[in-house]
């Protein structure tokens, strides 16, 4: 039936007009290209496609035909490494290069790379290029010739973010996860037992790390990592970095180095990323190969520079531009190891031998470059660098084979960073080495050395007389870790894990064993930053029984055992250096005796719990009291104009008030009368 209607209207439109198929006037098109064509329309170019992939170089040298085949060298060279070129354009009038230049990058991030990095080039003496982005002109031509202030950010306060270091008591502050990684907590360090501040279930999904000077508590998710502090630990800052495995923070704690195996793409550098911890603003990103020598970049010690190591190329950037230090890496062909001072903007590098070149130690100055020391080193098997703490010393340990021998002999270079032309001594041991540390505020430094079980420990004094003294050794030690208390002098020697955890605590002084003793199967060892105390463990992740962390003295005397369920981890939150001069600090050990009685009390009144809860009582009672009394005082001083106006405008609060008004009055009065008979003497 219905076939037969569209056969008689198909006769009907043979027959007579084709009916119209417009729109009536009133007709409302509601649909929008966008709706009706969004397959074919994501695929229409954009206006900007293509040129924000283009960068122009200005400054530039004008040359003629001659010589232009050679600057599209030069020009190529310097830009190709930031990307592929896929087109130049060189403008010229009246024979020669007008002085700028066009050049077009495959991809967008790579003409980024190249503004970044390149802008500021020095040629020559007489070009220095400014490289910007071609989309930029626009921004700049459309910039409002008046000034508009800013706008003001909210300030969010986030409390005093160092308010741990005002405990009345000093006492320091540690993480702890447990429970397999499903908890962390922060306690407080107490001689009786562990004080909690903070517990959360689930605040990372891995591990934790403090910044530098304890300021932020850095946890891991698989979205990115998240800083937090202040007194209740709020959450301060975010960084979005999908798979997050690993980071590292400047020494200043400005930046903060972030770095996934998950990101990385050819034309985005995703896998590290250095961001700005105050603004949470990505600073830059760059490729990484492999995160097996972590951390890849090192920081100086002031976070001014910092710097990477790749095949025979040492990169130093600069803060806060993130750009390379003079706009070109290093080119050091063969570089094995580098490290920074400590205490200075020196870094030290050693390259191995090749052919007839011996291997070389460079100690070089930044940002000047200029190589203050170069040690040559022969028949070198490897080289491992130590710093002091302070930067006063570095120490190369140098494995060597010596021409007519099969063994290796292990020499101690040790650089006096101090002293005029930096001298060198050098300590040889022909034993195999195990373990060795600089102690932090001081010059000795300790060594273990031998095999199991007729293991050595020896410690060295660096004396100002150019001599390297052996103080003493100790022979048939169990310990595989040396671990110096942060202000020196005392340390442990550890046989940590495959050495059942055997301990033995020392003083350097007069290097006599204060006490040996043991935590079984013991994985670490940290100590707390004042040195007073050190805290041995047996985590999880290494041995899956007797989870715990004991609390010992710097002596080696047992505080405390904490057991916790399936403990993890525990680091000591790190204090800021101190702002007391060296002086003061003399001082302050100088007149030690005349503090140490009210610390005395203080330790007597804490040895148990009964008398602290009294002495909190009697406190919390005494700040009541001051409470009430002050109270009193401000009622007592408001009713002042009454009492003048009661007793006539006399003042009568002090004593002695209105002296000139008193009347001296005599009174005799009679006291007592006894009358002695004088017959009875």
């Amino acid at each position: 039936m219905r076939d037969t209607e569209n056969m008689e209207a198909e006769m009907e439109y043979d027959d007579g007009e084709e009916p119209s198929f417009s729109d009536p006037e009133d007709f409302v098109d509601d649909i929008s290209d966008q709706e009706l064509l969004e397959d074919v329309l994501k695929d229409k170019p954009l206006e900007a496609d293509g040129i924000d992939s283009v960068i122009v170089v200005d400054n530039v040298p004008q040359v003629g035909p001659e010589r232009l085949e050679k600057l599209r060298n030069v020009i190529h060279k310097i830009f190709s490494k930031f990307g592929k070129i896929t087109n130049e354009f060189y403008p010229d009038a009246d024979g020669k290069t007008k002085g700028y230049i066009f050049l077009e990058y495959s991809a967008p991030s790579h003409a980024l790379e190249a503004v970044k990095n390149a802008d500021g080039y020095k040629l020559d003496k007489q070009h220095t290029f400014r490289v910007n982005l071609f989309t930029d002109f626009d921004k700049y031509m459309s910039i409002c010739d008046e000034w508009e202030a800013p706008e003001k950010q909210p300030f969010k306060d986030f409390g005093n973010l160092r308010h741990w270091l005002e405990d009345s008591d000093c006492r320091d502050q540690y993480s702890v996860i447990y429970d397999s990684g499903e908890r962390t907590g922060i306690f407080a360090n107490d001689v009786k037992e562990p004080i909690e501040v903070e517990e959360r279930a689930r605040w990372t999904e891995t591990y934790v790390r403090w910044s530098p000077k304890g300021t932020y508590l850095a946890t891991f998710h698989q979205r990115g990592i998240a800083l937090w502090g202040g007194e209740k630990f709020k959450q301060i800052q975010r960084f979005s970095h999908q798979g997050v495995q690993l980071i590292d923070f400047s020494p200043c704690e400005r930046y903060v180095v972030t770095f996934s195996p998950l990101m990385d793409t050819k034309d985005d550098p995703q896998a590290i990323i250095i961001w700005d911890v105050l603004t949470g603003q990505k600073k830059r990103g760059f490729h990484c190969e492999s995160s097996a020598h972590w951390p890849i970049f090192k920081w100086s010690p002031d976070g001014k520079f910092f710097a990477r190591m790749t095949q025979d190329t040492l990169s130093i950037y600069e803060t806060p531009s993130m750009g390379l230090l003079d706009k070109k890496s290093l080119k050091i062909n063969g570089i094995k190891d580098f490290s920074w001072s400590p205490g200075d903007n020196i870094i030290a590098f050693w390259v191995p031998e090749d052919k007839d070149i011996p291997a070389r130690v460079t100690l070089m100055q930044l940002p000047s470059r200029n190589e203050i020391r170069v040690r040559n080193l022969f028949n070198v098997v490897d080289c491992k660098l130590h710093w002091q703490k302070n930067g006063d010393y570095l120490c190369v340990k140098v494995d060597r084979t010596p021409k007519g021998t099969q063994g290796v002999v292990t020499n101690f270079e040790i650089f006096r960073m101090r002293e005029k032309q930096v001298p060198v001594d050098v300590v040889e041991m022909k034993e195999g080495i195990i373990a060795f540390a600089w102690e932090p505020n001081g010059s000795k430094f300790a060594v273990l050395h031998g095999e199991s079980p007729r293991i050595s420990v020896s410690f060295y004094h660096v004396k100002n007389n150019g001599k390297i003294d052996l103080i003493k050794m100790f022979d048939k030690q169990q310990a595989n870790s040396i671990f110096w208390s942060p202000q020196g002098q005392f340390l442990v020697l550890a046989g940590l894990r495959s050495m059942n955890g055997a301990l033995a605590f020392v003083d350097t002084s007069d290097c006599t064993m204060m006490n040996i003793a043991e935590h079984y199967m013991a994985s670490d060892v940290e100590w707390d930053p004042t040195g007073r105390y050190v805290v041995t463990s047996v985590s999880w992740w290494s041995h899956k029984v007797d989870n715990a962390f004991w609390l010992w003295t710097f002596q080696g005397r047992l505080l405390q055992k904490t057991n916790k369920e399936r403990f993890c981890q525990l680091l000591w939150r790190p204090r800021p250096p101190s702002l007391l001069s060296q002086e003061e600090i003399k001082l302050i050990k100088k007149d030690l005796k005349k503090y140490s009685k009210i610390f005395e009390q203080k330790d007597r009144l804490s040895q148990s719990k009964a008398s602290k809860e009294l002495v909190d009582k009697r406190r919390a009672m005494m700040d009541e009291y001051r409470k009430y009394r002050e109270r009193a005082a401000d009622i007592y001083q408001e009713q002042r104009p009454l009492r003048l106006e009661l007793r006539g405008g006399v003042d009568t609060d002090e004593l002695d008030s209105n002296v000139d008004d008193y009347e001296e009055e005599t009174i005799e009065f009679f006291i007592n009368e006894e009358i002695i008979p004088i017959g009875d003497l």
